[in-house]
């Protein structure tokens, strides 16, 4: 099959009957699918016509995706794809740039400026720089890397260049994300590296005590700690400024994980539960959460460009840039990169500061109704009271008769609603994150009578 104006037609067409269907349905779709099985073909030794594949992926593929994109999928953190945000992915596709390097296309200087712009979004000051990733887990391995070759410099160490041999480092947390704690041990820190820090009583959040304590009697040379801005389960934040004031006092890298808490900036401002993230080294953030772009684009904003360019740059003939030409290659961890950078810069231009502030506040509206429905309900237990939009509950079994896991299982086979679990105070519970733009009061209602339901 080859590029022509009869193939162009018929895949635009293909592709407008697959989208009108798949979207019409994502109301009424299961939100997680039962049919999870391969689909029944043979690799063929030939290749198959364009109608039949296009007729396969109706019959067979479109019927078993999950509603992930609706109003209903409050599992993980997952934000649905708006449609500027589509149309732009699907040009991404279309126009199949390798932002890599500068000098020939727009698409580098389009990164730096959706880069620039998501400063300027969260009040971030003009020292802030970075690259779109593949997401915030590979926005932490940058993280990593950067503050690895941070303590390297205060030792004398060119971590890059020469390993980590001698190298003598701390690194404190109070809840690290997953991601994070996997990041450790891709940069060679290993998983297990980190200092627990206490938290604060009732949450999640770091007891700055307890850091000041680690920090002052710490023998290591250089020190890392890690912040976060909404932790996974509780959506508690440090106190950045005060950890902050705390590095700065100790030399210590301060990178913070913001996947999805940073957009609490859009709502309370700078003197809201971020206040002090812009005296961050790095910061992780997530697009394809509360910016509702698709998914495949995290971003790593440091302060410090210089040393995530030493992390990462290797020179060889055939990648030699032009001078004053990007070179995203140095900056992260693919050579070849895909131009995720546009549906974010056309949702900035699209929706502006107001209309991705809305999104959020409507969000949070939804995930404060069901926390009320949930605290006066007998049949459910709200475990915190819910500050931003997620919401920790579990079943009264002396009502509902099921544990956590088994109320859960029922609710997610239901197809109403996808929920996942959390683990509060050591307890399995039911967490609901709500980062969809496309969350209605309907589908709010909608999932309370599968709540309602449940005996």
């Amino acid at each position: 099959m080859r590029y022509s104006s009869h193939t162009n037609q018929s895949i635009l067409k293909a592709l407008a009957e697959q989208f009108q269907a798949f979207h019409q349905t994502l109301g009424t779709r299961s939100v997680a699918s039962a049919n999870t099985n391969q689909v029944e073909v043979e690799f063929p030794e030939k290749g198959m016509a364009f109608d039949q594949l296009n007729r396969l992926i109706s019959e067979q593929v479109r019927p078993h995706i999950s509603a992930s994109n609706g109003g209903r999928y409050w599992g993980f953190v997952t934000g649905g794809a708006n449609p500027v945000a589509t149309y732009a992915d699907w040009l991404v596709t279309t126009f199949n740039q390798n932002v890599s390097k500068g000098g020939d296309s727009i698409a580098s200087e389009i990164e730096q400026q959706a880069l620039h712009w998501l400063c300027e979004l969260f009040v971030l000051p003009k020292t802030f720089n970075g690259i779109f990733t593949t997401g915030a887990t590979a926005a932490n391995v940058l993280a990593a890397f950067t503050a690895r070759q941070y303590a390297g410099h205060q030792q004398n160490i060119d971590v890059t260049q020469s390993g980590m041999t001698g190298l003598d480092v701390a690194i404190f947390s109070a809840t690290p994300h997953a991601s994070m704690v996997k990041s450790l041990g891709f940069a060679g820190f290993g998983q297990n590296s980190w200092q627990k820090i206490a938290c604060n009583p009732q949450d999640e959040s770091m007891d700055v005590s307890a850091l000041d304590n680690a920090l002052t009697h710490s023998k290591c040379a250089s020190k890392v700690v890690i912040a976060s801005a909404a932790t996974v389960t509780g959506t508690d934040f440090d106190d950045i400024a005060a950890i902050a004031a705390l590095c700065k006092e100790h030399q210590a890298w301060l990178h913070v994980d913001a996947a999805f808490g940073i957009f609490e900036r859009l709502v309370n401002g700078e003197t809201g539960k971020t206040r002090g993230i812009e005296l961050a080294d790095s910061i992780t953030l997530d697009c394809h959460k509360w910016l509702n772009v698709p998914y495949d684009c995290g971003v790593f904003l440091t302060q410090h460009m210089d040393l995530l360019k030493q992390c990462c740059d290797v020179s060889a003939p055939y990648l030699v840039t032009p001078e004053n030409t990007l070179s995203y290659m140095s900056m992260g961890i693919e050579n070849s990169r895909r131009f995720r950078a546009f549906p974010v810069w056309a949702t900035l231009l699209a929706y502006g500061k107001h209309g991705i502030a809305n999104n959020i506040n409507s969000n949070i509206r939804h995930a404060k109704q069901l926390a009320l429905w949930l605290d006066h309900s007998d049949k459910y237990q709200l475990l915190k009271p819910c500050e931003l939009n997620v919401v920790l509950f579990k079943p009264n079994s002396e009502v509902v008769g099921n544990s956590s896991g088994e109320c859960m299982t029922k609710l997610n086979a239901s197809g109403q609603v996808l929920l996942t679990p959390g683990v509060w105070r050591g307890e399995p519970i039911i967490r609901a994150a709500l980062s969809n733009w496309a969350t209605t009061d309907e589908d709010v209602t909608q999932v309370i009578s599968a709540l309602d339901a449940i005996t």
